[in-house]
């Protein structure tokens, strides 16, 4: 019993690990349904935020996966996405 106990909590733990993220970065990251730049850049310009504030934007994709961008404010007030990262096998919460 010394012995299981320990076993299956490893095996517990190393199977609630199955989440593999997907992050991109560069230049070429091209916006998905769902990105704020998607279809376009927004009407509004974003005139009160600083060049080069971090806009942060979480969704849920088609596939009712989570994803995670990142833009940054360029010098025209146009959001350039930097980054993005998404989270497979996760539990939705919506």
């Amino acid at each position: 019993m010394k012995i299981a106990l320990p076993t299956l909590c490893a095996v517990l733990v190393a199977s609630g690990c199955t989440s593999t993220p997907t992050v991109g970065y560069g230049p070429n990251l091209e916006p998905i349904p769902g990105s704020i730049t998607y279809g376009g850049q927004p009407r509004t310009k974003l005139t009160k935020a600083p060049v080069g504030s971090i806009v942060p934007h979480r969704f849920f994709d088609d596939f009712g996966r989570r994803v995670s961008e990142t833009y940054v404010i360029d010098e025209d007030r146009s959001l350039r996405l930097i980054s993005r990262r998404i989270d497979y096998d996760l539990p939705s919460d919506r």
